[in-house]
């Protein structure tokens, strides 16, 4: 086994926690990812391999991207790391062209193909696959040769090398049996879990879910975890403000208020950012352009009337 550096080591020992603190409400999903890296970088699993390669399944907006965008942050320090292909371009025949290159004599054999191309140029990387369902079988072909032998030979006959990558593909399939499955406790209940798998194995060849670590089936957000991902985005927009010295906070009043207006267990949360944009983002930046908030002052949202509103508070009021 390689042996690991000391920031390595620690990475990897606190992942679980790391990802946690930008992912909701999908315990399972990521002890199950933290699990299986620790065993690759431990040398358990086939160092010839991607480092981890997992089947994200579950509704819309509950935190697959997150995750993987997470684990680029988390194992590769940015999550700008994070090389996305959208399958529902790789439907046709031809489509493998454009994953590992176009043959001599074609359109585009020049520009490499779009997966060979960028795992060469971020051999360090998460590959996210979404919506891998929609590709055609000589797609999953590529993708069979990657999971089995960790590298694949583009179109100029260069070897690419998949074995620092971690692979994860993402689909809708099931979401239905998911979303109505779920317990009051929060859980999936078996049946839903049954179903799902089923649902799989109708639309997925044997050697390709044979081939991954594992599937992890994402829940349906709740109103609770939905509260957590207001208090992460309003971080968020508090770290951009922090060169202006102004700083968002929200009553509990007004974040219950935001839950109940863009909550939509359909579409996970989703809404929930167009909705902080939309209400919350553009009400600051009124204030700040009629020059009403100062650095050092506070904007607070407060619900007045039946509606949110906000308040500049100036520095020394604030408790």
């Amino acid at each position: 086994v390689a042996k690991l550096t000391e920031s390595e080591r620690s990475k990897t020992l606190h992942l679980e926690e790391l990802l946690h603190q930008r992912v909701i409400g999908q315990e399972e999903a990521v002890s199950k990812v933290a699990e299986a890296i620790m065993r690759s970088k431990a040398g358990i699993k086939d160092p010839g391999k991607p480092i981890g390669s997992f089947l994200f399944l579950g509704p819309t907006g509950v935190g697959k991207t997150e995750l993987a965008k997470s684990l680029a942050a988390a194992l590769f320090d940015n999550e700008n790391n994070m090389v996305r292909i959208d399958m529902s371009e790789y439907m046709e025949k031809y489509s493998v062209s454009r994953l590992i290159g176009a043959a001599p004599g074609y359109v585009g054999y020049e520009e490499g193909g779009q997966l060979t191309e960028a795992v060469r140029r971020k051999p360090y990387s998460v590959v996210l696959f979404d919506e891998i369902e929609k590709a055609h079988p000589d797609v999953f072909n590529v993708l069979l040769q990657v999971l089995d032998d960790g590298r694949v030979t583009d179109s100029q006959g260069r070897t690419v090398d998949f074995k620092n990558t971690i692979l994860i593909m993402t689909s809708n399939i099931g979401a239905q049996a998911l979303l109505s499955g779920i317990r009051e406790d929060g859980t999936i209940a078996d049946e839903a879990q049954k179903e799902t798998m089923e649902e799989l194995r109708a639309h997925f060849r044997p050697e390709f879910l044979n081939r991954l670590d594992e599937i992890i089936l994402f829940k349906p957000l709740t109103k609770e975890n939905i509260s957590g991902i207001v208090n992460l985005l309003i971080a968020g927009i508090n770290r951009r403000l922090a060169d202006r010295e102004i700083r968002i906070e929200m009553t509990e009043e007004a974040k219950q208020y935001v839950v109940d207006h863009a909550f939509d267990p359909n579409y996970g949360a989703r809404p929930l950012r167009r909705y902080l944009q939309k209400y919350v983002e553009t009400l600051s930046a009124k204030l700040i352009l009629e020059d009403k908030v100062e650095p050092h002052d506070t904007i607070r949202f407060v619900v007045k009337d039946g509606e949110l509103t906000a308040e500049a508070v100036k520095a020394k009021e604030v408790e």
